[in-house]
């Protein structure tokens, strides 16, 4: 039955609302922009993805449980006829306010066929709820925004490898979408056999026999003319090994190795062989796995339903290529080529849990088959939902591919949906995967981003699409190329300008000769002459865009973009760099066939907005295209004044950035939402963001850029988002840097900035943090939310209402009281006096403890937002609650010294110093700089991408313009000289500066100029933290460690060798006991110092009990001995050490006596410890050994 589409479109986000429309920011290109084509919609591959599911995947898995009939197959049947999806609750705000999950419900119409009366029942079937995905390609669950990254995987299909125990012999992997796989190996003695699920070996010519070739001469004839070495014959070799002669036989040998211990019948060999790879519910090779062989092989088997079962004549071409490469004809494959590694996104992965959950609702639908009555059993009551419901919760909740929405600034969100990830379920595991998966591969060009990954055990698996990439329906990784072409119609628009390749002749007459330019006058007689139609060329790029996957990229040769060419796109060289087969080489253009469509097409978007990039080293490159995704959205962004082009792509994909669809007037504006009449006559109102906390809370605050009665194009900035500034991506501010050393303040990286950045609030970013209290029903009675708190004065309380909830606007800091709640507390035991009072007074309301919500340590802030929900508001609240608030705290944060900041080619630092403005080294002209950066943080770093900038930078803001340097197409030296020269400033890009503290001139000239600088979210604020009293564990007794647990700085190994080397003993001591886990010292320890008493000697610390305990625990009697003063052994007694007389020969026995003899005659005295000198002999000694020195001094 046809699928209700139109139903599923309504919930699906609208691509062609979403198309970027650039409005072209007046930034200066300095090189003409060589992109053929424009950068695709940044999250098609989340929106097409999710949308194929709802429309087409969720059809797939439906009829390949349909019918579900019962255990006997004779009764009931049950049909899946189409499905259609109702319409959500909440839309996403009010899901995301009030901890919902956006979704929808899921209806299938089903059909009951009951065979025996031949009754048949319809019926509108609920499937469970769907997660829809917004228009911003994110789901909301729970109320929190998450993204659902795209893994990349091993495609199915066939692959060919070097045997690891034999090298010259090769084995062949068939691996399906689902079921068995298929193991095909060479051994040494060149005999052939294979595995079925990684079980026992079995000779290839027994499947052959199982799968039709019954006989010898049926299997060699198979394999005629393929096997060009005399020497080894792999059929002849494996059917000379193979003990099966026959077709039962061969299936009983099958059998026997695939279910050892079995009784082994052909008949139970056959069904289970039949099952095992022609059954579509155990077998399926998938379509991905089809269009592979197909194209491998040239066969044309089609890509439907019933040819994805296991294909007999797709072993035979596998075998034959086995045995081609055997012999050295053929290449094994390389598994990490992209065009073996395929992208499953969010779509793909719904449908696999999807799968899970339906599996399961039809087992349950079959057992209720067998009990319920057949007479008035309706399709509602056989099918179970929640198995569905589960596995999508399951998913969306706790899968390693979904995640948490990275959303500290626009591009952060952005990179998240287009980011590709090796691990998850089926993937890889961080600890196995070797160094080859993570490397950079050639068929990555274009495909993914070499520089965008993660900094750790992450690297290399966590990756980024490119910016031009997209994924084709198959699910490989596509790139677009420009053809290059030879001829032209001969046409004069088409002619005029091109070079022609052959002698144009009419008759007898030669109109034109090859080599010749074709102006207007030639092109208009080149149109007269009869019967050409097409004229040869020399070759030219022409603006026809194909897409490519890695595997069709073998067979075309592509130059690149910034090939030199004339106006009409001919090469100018003959020969020109180009790639074939992912090698570089010197190819004549002649035998070029495409050529990229912009040099930025290699990496991602977030790379691509580093401006010469070109001059960056690659690790530089990757800290700063991860740099810029941390940082935070400011109150005052500005955008870069040098950028790279991409910009404004960049913010308007992110979805943060409000456009009008077409033209149209601007009927109304405030702070909160926006409405345009367009020229078709409907009326839009587009709600803003208003002071909307983040994942990462930071603050999303949308901005109104236009005004009431103002006209609009398609694609015109309504509103900017965080971080953006008229519609381009803005994450950080230009100042104006010197590299130069300070003092030593800008030592290892640190940065120095002017306390100017911090009176103008240049990087002041708003953070907002959400504080909920739950209203419980306790044992001893509800929980109320109340003014009246126990033992808390009329100050602490002036900023709650009457029911006790903190007004919006209020200032709080910690300890403040934000939701005032009591608890009741169980009976205690009352003194005679207390129950008087109680009895007179009747204060029994008095009993309750204070559990406020209160503002945690460190924090403060102001009120912006204070939710309540309620069960009579009909919000879904836990188990036991009945009420819930919801708080949530603005603060406005400075840049402080600790703050991170970064540039974006990789120059990150920390602020060591803020310095007044006047003490700042300023120019001639007295303008003092913002910001001092260490010239010895680039050389050995090669980043010199930031001194580019710096210089252009400075010239650009003089002009008062913005310019563009597209990553890997940039700005060239010369041009920076000129544009420097033109806003007459040094050509060098060195000035002066003099000291701000004297007046001074320094010794030589110093780099200045504006350079792009973000803050990053690594804020001091959230990191400081310093501990006097606070928690031990239970276990050691010590100190608790981190900020969370409000814990000390660990004292470790190093720390102790540190102390050591000092020789602070006494240190030491006190931090190895009471300043850590002596617990009766340190409670005495603390009492001495309130009584103004010298501290006591410190006891046994508590670990040293707990090693005890647990040597003990293992068997072993350890006991602490106290001794008594006169059983210890005195330091200075000696102790005499009987020694045994050791072995020897006479001699040895004699020597031995004489030393006893000597060492008995020179005893040492009581109280002696050097050697066995009196003391009277060492003070002897020891003035002999000091006038020895004097007199070595004086020599």
């Amino acid at each position: 039955m046809k699928l209700k589409q139109a139903k599923i479109d309504t919930y699906l986000p609208d691509l062609s609302k979403q198309e970027v429309v650039l409005s072209g920011a007046n930034r200066k290109f300095f090189n003409p922009e060589q992109d053929a084509c424009k950068l695709p919609n940044l999250i098609e591959i989340q929106i097409n993805s999710y949308g194929w599911f709802l429309q087409e995947g969720i059809r797939e898995l439906l009829d390949e449980v349909s019918p579900i009939s019962d255990f006997s197959g004779k009764k009931l049947e049950l049909h899946f006829l189409e499905h259609s999806i109702g319409e959500p609750k909440y839309d996403p705000e009010i899901s995301k306010n009030k901890n919902l999950t956006y979704e929808a419900p899921l209806k299938v119409h089903v059909q009951l066929v009951n065979k025996e009366s031949g009754e048949i029942k319809e019926q509108d079937v609920f499937l469970g709820s769907v997660p829809l995905m917004t228009g911003r390609g994110t789901f909301i669950i729970n109320g929190i925004e998450r993204v659902v990254v795209s893994q990349i995987v091993r495609s199915p299909g066939v692959f060919f490898s070097r045997n690891a125990l034999a090298p010259t012999f090769h084995n062949a992997k068939i691996i399906p979408k689902r079921g068995a796989w298929l193991e095909i190996e060479t051994d040494k003695k060149g005999v052939v056999t294979v595995k079925i699920d990684r079980k026992r070996k079995i000779p290839i010519t027994s499947l052959l026999r199982v799968f039709g070739y019954e006989k010898d001469t049926d299997i060699l004839n198979l394999f005629t003319g393929i096997n060009s070495n005399p020497s080894c014959d792999y059929i002849l070799n494996t059917l000379e090994k193979d003990t099966a002669k026959t077709i039962d036989e061969a299936y009983q040998q099958i059998y026997r190795k695939i279910r050892p211990g079995d009784l082994a019948t052909p008949e139970n060999a056959k069904s289970l062989i039949t099952s095992m790879f022609f059954d579509y519910r155990k077998y399926d090779m998938g379509a991905v796995a089809r269009y592979k062989l197909n194209r491998r092989f040239g066969t044309a088997t089609p890509n439907t339903k019933e040819f994805h079962v296991f294909q007999v004549k797709d072993l035979v071409e596998i075998l034959k290529y086995l045995i081609m490469l055997n012999n050295g004809e053929k290449t094994p494959d390389d598994i990490d080529h992209l065009s073996n590694r395929r992208i499953r996104a969010v779509g793909e992965l719904v449908q696999n849990k999807f799968r899970v959950g339906l599996l399961r609702t039809d087992r349950i639908a079959k057992d209720r088959m067998t009990v319920l009555d057949l007479e008035t059993v309706t399709p509602t009551q056989l099918i179970n939902s929640r198995p569905i419901t589960a596995a999508l919760r399951e998913f969306y909740a706790s899968s390693q591919l979904s995640q948490f929405m990275d959303q500290t600034n626009p591009l952060a969100e952005l990179a998240h949906k287009r980011r590709l990830s090796a691990m998850g379920p089926g993937g890889l595991s961080r600890e196995r995967a070797s160094f080859d998966v993570r490397d950079v591969h050639p068929s990555h060009y274009g495909r993914i981003c070499p520089i965008a990954t993660p900094e750790g055990p992450n690297i290399g698996l966590v990756v980024h699409l490119a910016a031009y990439a997209r994924v084709n329906d198959y699910g490989f990784i596509e790139t677009p190329f420009r053809k290059v072409s030879r001829v032209v119609k001969n046409t004069l628009k088409d002619l005029v300008g091109h070079t022609l390749h052959e002698d144009v002749v009419d008759g007898k007459k030669t109109v034109a000769k090859s080599g010749v330019k074709v102006d207007e006058k030639l092109a208009r007689e080149l149109i007269k002459v009869k019967g050409k139609h097409e004229i040869q060329v020399y070759p030219y790029a022409t603006d026809n865009v194909s897409y490519f996957d890695a595997d069709a990229e073998r067979e075309i040769i592509v130059a690149q973009a910034n090939t030199e060419m004339n106006e009409v796109g001919e090469f100018i060289q003959t020969r020109i760099p180009a790639r074939h087969n992912g090698e570089p080489q010197l190819a004549h253009i002649n035998e070029i066939t495409h050529i990229d469509v912009s040099p930025k097409q290699i990496i991602s978007e977030t790379t691509a907005l580093i401006p010469f990039l070109e001059h960056d080293d690659n690790t530089r490159a990757s800290m700063g295209s991860n740099m810029q995704r941390q940082a935070v959205s400011l109150i005052r962004p500005q955008a870069p004044i040098v950028g790279t082009g991409i910009e404004e792509v960049s913010a308007k994909s992110s979805g943060q950035v409000t456009m009008a669809e077409e033209s149209g007037v601007v009927s109304y504006v405030d702070a909160r939402e926006i409405a345009v009449i367009y020229e078709s006559g409907r009326k839009t109102t587009y709600k803003l963001y208003n002071y909307t906390r983040s994942n990462q809370a930071t603050c999303i605050h949308q901005i109104a850029r236009v005004s009431k009665g103002q006209k609009v194009k398609r694609g015109d900035v309504l509103a900017d988002g965080s971080a953006t500034e008229h519609g381009e991506l803005a994450l950080g501010s230009n100042l104006l840097v010197a590299y130069m050393p300070w003092q030593g303040y800008n030592f290892e990286d640190a940065v120095i900035i002017s306390e100017k950045l911090v009176r103008n609030g240049v990087f002041d970013s708003v953070h907002i943090e959400n504080y909920t209290i739950d209203v419980r029903d306790t044992k001893l009675g509800p929980e109320i939310i109340t003014r009246d708190i126990p033992n808390v004065g009329e100050n602490r309380l002036k900023d709650l209402d009457e029911e006790g909830i903190v007004r919006i606007g209020a200032k709080v800091t910690e300890g403040d009281i934000l939701v005032g709640k009591i608890t009741p507390k169980g009976e205690t035991e009352l003194t005679a006096e207390e129950r008087l009072l109680r009895a007179i007074f009747g204060d029994k309301a008095r009993d309750v403890k204070d559990t406020s919500l209160r503002m945690p340590g460190g924090a403060s802030g102001t009120v912006v937002d204070v939710q309540l929900f309620t069960r009579k508001e009909g919000d879904e609240l836990s188990t036991g609650v009945n009420k819930q608030i919801r708080v949530g705290v603005a603060q406005t944060r400075k840049i402080s010294i600790g703050d991170k900041v970064a540039g974006r080619h990789g120059n990150k630092g920390i602020i060591s110093l803020i310095v007044p403005e006047e003490n700042m080294p300023y120019l001639p002209d007295g303008t003092p700089v913002d910001v001092i950066l260490n010239p010895l943080g680039v050389a050995s770093r090669m980043n010199i991408g930031q001194i580019l900038e710096t210089h252009i930078g400075w010239a650009a803001s003089k002009l008062g313009i913005t310019v563009a340097s597209p990553a890997l197409n940039g700005i060239k030296t010369e041009q920076i000289t000129e544009l420097l020269k033109k806003a007459g400033l040094p050509e060098d890009g060195k000035i002066q500066l003099y000291d701000g503290v004297s007046g001074e001139p320094f010794d030589r000239k110093t780099t200045v100029g504006i350079t792009y600088i973000m803050k990053l979210s690594h804020l001091i604020e959230d990191k400081i933290h310093a501990r006097s009293v606070g928690p031990y564990s239970l276990v050691t007794q010590q100190p608790l460690g981190g900020k969370a647990q409000h814990g000390g700085q660990r004292f470790g190994e190093m720390e102790v060798w540190a102390l050591e080397a000092y020789g602070a003993a006494h240190t030491l001591q006190e931090m190895l006991t009471i300043k850590s886990d002596d617990v009766y010292g340190r409670a005495k320890a603390y009492e001495s110092i309130v009584k103004g008493e010298s501290i006591k000697k410190p006891r046994t610390p508590e670990s040293f009990n707990v090693l005890m305990k647990e040597l003990q625990s293992l068997g072993l009697s350890v006991n602490l001995m106290k001794l008594k003063q006169e059983d210890m052994v005195r330091e200075d007694e000696y102790v005499a050490v009987e020694e045994e007389e050791p072995e020897g020969s006479k001699l040895d026995k004699e020597i031995h006596g004489k030393i006893e003899h000597d060492m008995t005659a020179t005893a040492p005295t009581k109280g002696s410890l050097k050697g066995f000198e009196s003391e009277e002999e060492m003070a002897a000694n020891a003035e002999t050994e000091a006038k020895a020195e004097a007199d070595a001094e004086k020599m």
